[in-house]
């Protein structure tokens, strides 16, 4: 019997129990994620965009990124999640069909945020449920299980307070969502609120201060599901800036010395 790996994906997300979602950006840094003890790969729309010599937010077809996505799969034998933006459009329909194509591929789940892309600006709270209830819909009418993330932007990107995406990921929730997600809450506590605010699984984000929490501090607020987004990715731009700078400025090359083998890495890759 083929393995439901959605099922799979949908065990891990345990409130209290987090596990991390590791962003992947290409094939070689899937593989040593997955081989360094990562359960489940994601992509990052971000850290995707960078490879293409694009910025973020929208700069991204839905074709690129499921051909993107498809290359994780094949790659790895964790379940693998689609950072999928908006679901590549503002109309419910086509957040729907998205969820079929990312299942057809052999994702085991997508997140879709709550913004008018290329724009920071929210949709409509009501047009927003309705996003997410038209993909609830398309993922429970799949032959396997599918985890949908429900993703409430606007706190992270200035356009809505905490209250107002409370509101957000309560409809989430009554539309079908399956977990859901509010980037960057102003406080660590917030987490907490978030998490009590709903019965799904919630998922963090771990970047800029919310990388000085631990694992256990994010299980004792209730979180099941640690998400890096780019940040692994921009910790490896990190290392390129300041290797450049270094090289291209003084004439040195200490940067390079703190790299990794490469007998190590071939170990991963293998």
């Amino acid at each position: 019997m083929t393995e439901d790996i959605g099922a799979r994906f949908r065990a891990l997300h345990q409130p209290g129990n987090p596990f991390i979602l590791a962003n992947a950006w290409d094939i070689g840094s899937a593989k040593m994620l997955a081989a360094m003890g990562a359960q489940a790969i994601a992509t990052s729309s971000a850290a995707h965009a960078f490879t293409l010599g694009r910025p973020d937010m929208g700069h991204v077809t839905r074709d690129e990124a499921l051909s993107h996505a498809q290359d994780l799969v094949a790659a790895v034998d964790v379940p693998v999640s689609g950072d999928f933006e908006n679901g590549f459009g503002d109309d419910p329909d086509t957040c729907a069909e998205t969820v079929r194509l990312a299942a057809e591929i052999g994702l085991a789940g997508i997140s879709i945020e709550d913004t008018a892309l290329p724009t920071a600006t929210p949709y409509d709270t009501d047009h927003a449920i309705e996003r997410i209830r038209a993909a609830a819909s398309a993922a429970r009418a799949l032959p396997g299980d599918f985890v949908l993330v429900a993703r409430a932007d606007g706190v992270m990107n200035g356009q809505c307070d905490l209250a107002e995406a409370l509101i957000r990921i309560k409809g989430y929730e009554q539309a079908g969502a399956d977990c859901v997600y509010i980037p960057m809450p102003p406080r660590f506590g917030d987490l907490k609120t978030i998490c009590e605010s709903t019965s799904l699984p919630v998922n963090a984000l771990v970047a800029g201060p919310f990388t000085a929490p631990s694992r256990q501090d994010f299980a004792n607020a209730g979180v099941a599901r640690l998400s890096l987004g780019s940040a692994l990715a921009r910790a490896t731009h990190r290392v390129i800036h300041d290797a450049a700078r270094e090289m291209f400025g003084d004439g040195a090359f200490t940067t390079l010395g703190r790299s990794i083998s490469g007998d190590k890495v071939d170990k991963l890759l293998s």
